[in-house]
């Protein structure tokens, strides 16, 4: 038997739902084997325009070339909903320090503090945080977030056509008061001290991560064989993972999948647009009716990273660890045990 190739994720071409029964058949096909052995595949025929990516990646653009101070303004230390721009090295994953900066944006409501007895993730919403001297920024990334939201729910009904289950099933933990999140990502290149962790080795607590990367490279998925590999950019595709909520509601039978991004050399700049499909705050995902079920293998055990069916408390562990100095400012007496 030959080992697979891992030169490239599967190919998904989401514009074969609408070419007649034989086709969707065959796409029905290939997104259950790149969902259910790899978690991990590139997205094409999703109906996003040039014209619509460049919208987005010329706000960014201008947004990292801002002057720091202008950045800073936007600090999300000063969010208590974990929302505005994290400078360098402030965001952490498995406790390491991630050498890239961002700017963290989700849907545009008004603050909720939890009252006496609701839950904590409340503090999740929020309004973000906007340049002043940027206004199209705003106006791209909510844009953003409302067409690539399209897009995700259209996969996840193919995704769950695909391995036998209803796929309006899980449309009523979306909606309206959906908790999409969107990050305009820069990595400056490697670290002085030599360290390349871009991102550490993690999984995505959402349903589905719909990428937008350059053609810089650099992010890696971890394989069957265990070890981590390069993802060569595709023009115009999306790279897209299955985040953990769809390993919980399929018992394991799709997988999140380790991956991690590894700074790229020197003085090398790389952009990164991820888009996370999120259900509300206070959706539990109940377990899917599909065929597998009965063979399904059961969710990852890792002490350290336990999964919870209430999205909020898996996105509140997530931010917790993520942005260490906005916790200890706003939140330090949740911080017992994250």
């Amino acid at each position: 038997m030959t080992n697979p190739s891992y030169d490239q994720l599967p190919i998904i071409d989401l514009s074969a739902a609408d070419r007649g029964p034989r086709d969707r058949a065959e796409l029905h096909a290939r997104l259950h084997s790149a969902a259910h052995d790899v978690g991990f595949f590139q997205l094409v025929g999703h109906g996003v325009t040039r014209a619509e990516t460049d919208a987005l990646l010329d706000a960014m653009h201008a947004f990292f070339a801002l002057p720091e101070a202008d950045r800073l303004a936007l600090d999300n230390v000063n969010s208590p909903h974990f929302r505005g721009y994290t400078r360098t090295g402030d965001e952490r994953t498995g406790g390491t320090r991630d050498w890239r900066d961002q700017l963290d944006i989700g849907a545009e409501r008004p603050a909720r503090v939890p009252g006496p007895g609701e839950p904590a993730y409340w503090w999740l919403q929020g309004p973000n945080q906007w340049p002043a001297a940027l206004p199209g920024l705003r106006t791209a990334a909510l844009a953003w977030i409302d067409r690539l939201s399209e897009v995700a729910q259209r996969l996840l009904h193919e995704l769950l056509a695909a391995i036998g289950a209803p796929p309006d099933f899980y449309d009523p933990v979306f909606g309206e008061h959906a908790h999409p999140h969107l990050k305009l990502v820069r990595y400056p290149g490697s670290a002085g001290d030599g360290a390349d962790q871009g991102v550490g080795a993690h999984k995505d607590y959402g349903f589905l991560t719909l990428l937008l990367q350059d053609r810089i490279g650099g992010l890696q998925v971890q394989r069957e064989d265990g070890l981590f590999h390069e993802v060569p950019p595709l023009e115009g595709a999306f790279v897209v993972n299955l985040g953990e909520l769809l390993e919980v509601a399929t018992d394991g039978y799709l997988m999140a999948t380790n991956h991690r991004v590894v700074s790229p050399p020197g003085a090398t700049e790389r952009f990164s647009v991820p888009f996370f499909y999120n259900p509300r705050l206070d959706a539990r995902v109940e377990p899917l009716p599909f065929p597998g079920a009965d063979i399904a293998p059961g969710i990852t055990d890792d002490p350290a990273n336990p999964l919870y069916a209430d999205y909020g408390f898996n996105e509140l562990k997530g931010k917790l660890r993520a942005h260490p100095l906005a916790a200890e400012r706003h939140h330090a007496e949740l911080l017992t045990g994250v």
